[in-house]
């Protein structure tokens, strides 16, 4: 089980117990072999445990996990996935985006490209990246990849992980909402399969100018919502909130119904990814191999559509969502 740098307050009992089996793990392998017992024993106590915590998660101990430090980001997958990715740069307008990261690779034997949204690892990397928030030119930057792709028949796989656009004025000035806006309308007639996959926190439009697309996954533990849990505390509920955050935050998470499985059941996403027992955060690999089977068995079905029926499959399927009826 790797290191967990940053544990967030739930995670603290359990890996208070998983600390004292890799001791006892380090004493057997140094030849103490009367400790096989009791490492029996407290192995059965931490899989219980585990069990115990990350199977009864709030929906705001959900986003917390989204947001998660170690939790692998768009580069881990693709670099699990498609190790001979190769990236390329550019808006042709006005700049590179670090905040968005594309280019070409496969999935297996598929040929595709890849845009994801990037947070950074470490402070120099996530100032860099500005947190995952992109700005225009990143959204031109992932325009031209998807433009690309039907230029060459290759599909799309969109990995999602941004708290939203970036909000700044500077970013309006070069024409944010156009640029989300005009994603949309491409994306949504686009004439090859597109996959999107929410891999941590998709927010608002700044996750919508990438995820428009013929088959929407989700991994187990990820978020996808019009606003921050906090955001949504701080308007609705401004006076509670500025005195207990926290609180007023995971009532928020609540409300917005946000996690994987509520999307699943409003007809929003198609399917929900597993994630290693413990979150995604516990085991990259294992993480972006679970991934990697759901997107393979999601483009053979996309590939073996005519370009009309993909058409009007993904017209059809944005049509509908919204849709209820009253009695």
């Amino acid at each position: 089980m790797p290191t967990i740098s940053h544990p967030l307050e739930f995670e603290l009992p359990l890996m208070e117990v998983e600390a004292q089996l890799e001791s006892l793990r380090d004493e057997i392998a140094a030849g103490n072999q009367d400790k096989r017992d009791e490492y029996a024993r407290l192995e059965k106590r931490v899989g219980k445990m585990r069990e115990d915590v990350y199977g009864r998660l709030s929906p705001y101990q959900r986003v917390q996990l989204s947001r998660h430090f170690d939790r692998p980001f768009c580069q881990d997958y693709i670099k699990h996935i498609s190790p001979n990715f190769v990236e390329l740069h550019g808006d042709r307008l006005f700049r590179d985006d670090p905040a968005i990261l594309g280019g070409l690779g496969k999935v297996g034997a598929y040929n595709v490209v890849f845009v994801g949204q990037q947070r950074g690892r470490n402070t120099s990397e996530r100032l860099r990246c500005n947190f995952g928030m992109p700005q225009p030119e990143g959204y031109r930057k992932a325009l031209r990849l998807f433009k690309l792709a039907e230029k060459f028949n290759l599909p799309v796989i969109s990995l999602i992980d941004t708290t939203g656009t970036y909000p700044g004025i500077e970013a309006e000035e070069r024409g944010q909402a156009e640029a989300i806006a005009r994603n949309l309308k491409e994306l949504s007639v686009l004439r090859v399969p597109i996959i999107s996959v929410v891999i941590g926190e998709g927010g608002s439009g700044g996750a919508l100018a990438i995820g428009v697309a013929d088959r929407i996954l989700m991994l187990e533990y990820a978020c996808y919502s019009v606003i921050t849990p906090e955001g949504c505390a701080s308007i609705l509920w401004p006076d509670g909130y500025s005195e207990s955050p926290g609180q007023y935050a995971a009532v928020a998470a609540e409300a917005l119904k946000l996690t994987a499985n509520d999307l699943k059941k409003f007809g929003i996403i198609d399917e929900v990814v597993p994630e290693p027992l413990g979150g995604a955060h516990r085991n990259h690999r294992e993480a972006a191999e679970l991934l990697q089977a759901a997107l393979l068995r999601r483009l053979k079905e996309l590939k073996e559509l005519s370009v009309s029926d993909l058409l009007e499959r993904r017209y059809a399927k944005y049509r509908a969502i919204g849709v209820f009826s009253e009695n």
